[in-house]
C-alpha cells in the first residue's frame, strides 16, 4: 500500500501520513518505487516558501496539506510509457512517499515530467536522470548525491553569478548560516575561485565551521560588528533571518556592494521585515543563471562544469559528513520535526526510506 507524508502548509510542524488508494496507470505514465530521499534544511525552506515559489505545486494534494519535494532515487516498477523501461533507476525530485506516478516524456538522460501541474516549474525541477545513462553514477555515492547535488548546484550558480558580475566590485563574500550544507557549498565554491569569505554562524556551531576550512574567516552572529566594514563586501543570506541580515547591512552603513537572498534555514524568522541600510536583497533563482550560462557557454556546458566541480566537492565532504539512513514512518516524521526544530547537527546527513 502506498504511503504519503504530508505537511500542513500553514503550520509546518503539523504532519500526517496518508495511505492513498492504488490506481492504474494512464497511457504515458510510469510508477516509481521511491528508494530513498534526502532531508535537509532546504526542505524546510521549500515548505516555508511553498506558496511564494510554488513548491507545493510540484506534487499537489488537497488543502491544507502539501507534499514537500525532496531529492532522491526511485526505480520504475511499472510503465505505461514506451520510452521508459521498468527497472530503470532515476534521480530527481520526489514527494516524501513510497511511490510516485509521473506522466513522462523519455529523454536522452532519463525522463521529463510533462504533467499539466508541472508546467509552471523550471525544467531543472522536472527532470529525472537515469543512472544507467550517467557516466558519473557511483552507487556508493548515492546518499551524498541526494543530499548535496541540488544544494551544490544552487551554491555553485550563486557564486558564479557573483563572479559573472565581478563580485559587484567587492573583495569579501559574507555567508550567513555558515554551518548549513548550502552555505558550506557556497564557501567552498568561493574558496575554489580564490576568493575571501566570512562565514556567519552561531557560537554552538563555530568549532565545526572552523574545522571545515572552507571559510577565510568565521564570525558568530554576536560578533558581526567586528567584521571589517572598510572592505567592500557582498552578503549571501542563507538564513532568511531578517534581524541577522539587517545587522550585517547596518554594520556596513549602506556600503554593501550586493545582497543576495537564497535560503531560509532560520525559517521562523523568514520574511520578517527590518529596517536596513544599503541595497535591497535580491532573490537568487538558480534556473535563471543556468539559462544565462547556457547562452554564454552552449547547451550542456553549465551542467558539465557543475558536475566536474561537484565530484571534487563530494570528496571534500568525506572528511565531515556522516550519513544517517533510517526507514519507516517514525523515522520520516522524526527527521522532519528535527529539521523544523533545528535539532540536526550540521555534520549529519539525513536519508530516509518509507519502506525497507
Amino acid at each position: 500500500m502506498a504511503i504519503s507524508f504530508q505537511v500542513n502548509r500553514s503550520s509546518i510542524r503539523e504532519t500526517q501520513f496518508v495511505d492513498p488508494e492504488h490506481r492504474d496507470l494512464a497511457p504515458g505514465e510510469v510508477r516509481f518505487d521511491i528508494d530513498f530521499v534526502a532531508l535537509t534544511s532546504n526542505n524546510v525552506t521549500y515548505a516555508v516558501a511553498g506558496d511564494l515559489l510554488d513548491y507545493w505545486g510540484f506534487f499537489p494534494v488537497g488543502l491544507p496539506w502539501g507534499h514537500v519535494p525532496a531529492m532522491g532515487y526511485g526505480t520504475v516498477i511499472e510503465s505505461a510509457n514506451g520510452d521508459v523501461e521498468e527497472g530503470a533507476r532515476h534521480f530527481g525530485f520526489f514527494p516524501m512517499a513510497d511511490q510516485h506516478i509521473v506522466l513522462a516524456n523519455g529523454t536522452d538522460a532519463g525522463l521529463f515530467d510533462i504533467g499539466a501541474h508541472r508546467a509552471p516549474h523550471a525544467p531543472a525541477y522536472r527532470q529525472f536522470a537515469d543512472v544507467a545513462k550517467d557516466p558519473s553514477w557511483d552507487p556508493a555515492r548515492e546518499a551524498r548525491v541526494a543530499l548535496l547535488r541540488g544544494l551544490f548546484l544552487t551554491s555553485w550558480l550563486a557564486e558564479d553569478l557573483l563572479f559573472d558580475n565581478d563580485n559587484f566590485g567587492a573583495d569579501v563574500t559574507i555567508i550567513t548560516s555558515a554551518s548549513s550544507k548550502t552555505s558550506i557549498a557556497m564557501g567552498w565554491s568561493v574558496q575554489q575561485r580564490g576568493g575571501v569569505s566570512v562565514g556567519l554562524t552561531s557560537e554552538g556551531n563555530r568549532a565545526f565551521v572552523e574545522r571545515l576550512g572552507c571559510y577565510t574567516e568565521v564570525v558568530t552572529y554576536d560578533e558581526i560588528e567586528e567584521i571589517d566594514n572598510n572592505r567592500r563586501s557582498v552578503v549571501v543570506d542563507m538564513a532568511g533571518n531578517g534581524a541577522v541580515l539587517a545587522d550585517v547591512h547596518n554594520h556596513f552603513g549602506g556600503t554593501l556592494a550586493h545582497s543576495m537572498a537564497i535560503g531560509g534555514s532560520h525559517w521562523e524568522s523568514f520574511g520578517q521585515q527590518h529596517e536596513m541600510a544599503g541595497p535591497a536583497p535580491q532573490f537568487f533563482f538558480a534556473p535563471a543563471q543556468i539559462e544565462k550560462r547556457t547562452r554564454d557557454w552552449g547547451a550542456g556546458e553549465p551542467m558539465r562544469r557543475i558536475g566536474e566541480a561537484f565530484t571534487d566537492y563530494v570528496t571534500f565532504t568525506d572528511a565531515w559528513l556522516e550519513i544517517d539512513h533510517a526507514t519507516g514512518r517514525d523515522a520520516f516524521a522524526g527527521a522532519w520535526h528535527a529539521l523544523v526544530d533545528g535539532d540536526v547537527a550540521p555534520h549529519i546527513g539525513l536519508i530516509r526510506s518509507m519502506n525497507g
